[in-house]
């Protein structure tokens, strides 16, 4: 893979890059009306092939907030063309690295000091480069170590990156109106804290702390007198990425384990830390030799309030959806419903989101639940289709819901997606135990 010996961090540089990608896009729709006169069984796959391509080639050079939209969206297996899901999950951990050279430019800047000056040896090819940052390992008293440094202004080009894709945003997902302005700043609010890495040690250590009697669970040591703002340094854990797991024939009981830690993880941190690791994408997890799940990253750590945390799971439970009083009452508390909406919006957007959460919420009203079912996914499956065709979502305010819905649905979706992998059956209350 190539080596990349500099990251664009102005923002005509960055613009002119994302300039580019567009043009080349046009020129994609060009060729998809021609062929969809010659070939329009094809046609739109060939399109949706082509510019997930080069979309995701104009951003992996970028790095930051631009490639980390594409590493959220790969997360939409049921929302998105499979070709974008396939090539945007190249931006999970596979990416363009630093050069040496720069990595060790990048490292002084950082630390003070040279890799060799810190460490007994420093490998200087990365194992891993993602969004924010590319991974090294090292070594140091007979440890074996992962540093994680992060990119050259990923950090300044936040908030430019983001008015950049907020125009297509906007147009993808129908937002209408300034109050669109609040899921925009929650992003950019969690990309500011995922560049800080001083947040990021702080957070990690807390909540390894707090689920370390999980069973099936492991965590890195953190080692802050080798970390900055920038650089954060831990254990080397050995294990094979969960996505690579998932692809290899492990049995029913295996995928039950990992997906059982899995579960008790997230429901622990989310009803008792009332707190939650927003990321769950494969790339955040190892299988150990012994298969146990290893989390590694901490990066995007949602606090979840008591104003949105009462309401959001009275609304999981099977009998309040069906009351309608209530059920309407809660929409309203969680700004699905406003008092601007015509009565027309009224009666579809409280269908739409009766029958959504009937579906999101089954796996809550079960003592055991299956997440490798076909029957489950197909419902997810159809409900996606139906709805991003629907041209009566078109002509409505797309803006619906708190802002805390962003990473709270991204959390459920990648945690439902990586227990789905695993076809694993879980015990819906076994959390509940560690939460004393």
């Amino acid at each position: 893979m190539k080596t990349l010996d500099k990251i664009p961090t102005g923002k005509l540089e960055r613009a002119s890059k994302l300039v580019k990608t567009g043009v080349k896009i046009g020129g994609n729709y060009v060729k998809y009306y021609g062929n969809k006169i010659v070939n329009p069984d094809n046609a739109k796959d060939t399109l949706d092939q082509d510019n997930a391509t080069d979309i995701y080639d104009g951003l992996k050079d970028l790095k930051g907030s631009a490639l980390k939209v594409a590493q959220m969206l790969s997360m939409e297996k049921n929302l998105l063309p499979n070709a974008y899901v396939e090539k945007f999950s190249l931006s999970q951990f596979s990416v363009p690295p630093l050069s040496a050279p720069l990595v060790r430019k990048t490292f002084k800047k950082y630390l003070n000091k040279y890799p060799e000056e810190v460490f007994d040896t420093f490998e200087k090819d990365s194992i891993n480069a993602a969004s924010i940052g590319q991974v090294h390992k090292a070594t140091k008293d007979g440890k074996s170590l992962a540093v994680k440094i992060q990119y050259p202004g990923v950090a300044d080009s936040i908030s430019s990156d983001l008015a950049l894709v907020k125009p297509i945003a906007i147009r993808m997902f129908n937002l209408q109106g300034k109050d669109s302005d609040k899921y925009f700043k929650e992003v950019e609010n969690k990309l500011i804290e995922e560049t800080n890495y001083n947040l990021e040690l702080k957070q990690s250590q807390e909540i390894t702390l707090a689920c370390k009697d999980i069973p099936n669970l492991l965590f890195p040591n953190y080692y802050p007198d080798l970390s900055s703002e920038k650089i954060i340094t831990m254990d080397w854990m050995q294990g094979t990425h969960l996505s690579e797991f998932a692809k290899t024939s492990f049995s029913q009981e295996e995928g039950n384990k990992l997906g059982q830690a899995l579960w008790d993880f997230y429901m622990f941190q989310i009803h008792g830390l009332k707190k939650v690791h927003a990321d769950p994408h494969p790339g955040n997890f190892l299988v150990s030799t012994d298969n146990q799940l290893i989390a590694i990253d901490f990066g995007c750590i949602k606090v979840i309030p008591d104003d949105f945390y009462n309401p959001y799971f009275e609304l999981a439970a099977e009998q309040n959806i069906s009351n309608d009083e209530f059920f309407k009452a809660k929409l309203y508390e969680l700004e699905i419903l406003t008092q601007m909406d015509s009565a027309e919006e009224l009666k579809f957007f409280t269908a739409l989101f009766k029958e959504m959460l009937t579906i999101f919420t089954a796996p809550f009203n079960k003592e055991t639940f299956d997440f490798g079912s076909e029957v489950f996914w197909s419902q997810i499956a159809d409900l996606s289709e139906r709805y991003s065709k629907d041209p009566q979502i078109r002509k409505m305010n797309g803006n619906r819901g708190s802002k805390h819905f962003l990473y709270m649905n991204r959390t459920f979706f990648g945690l439902y997606n990586l227990l789905h992998d695993l076809k694993a059956k879980v015990q819906v209350n076994n959390f509940r135990q560690y939460l004393d």
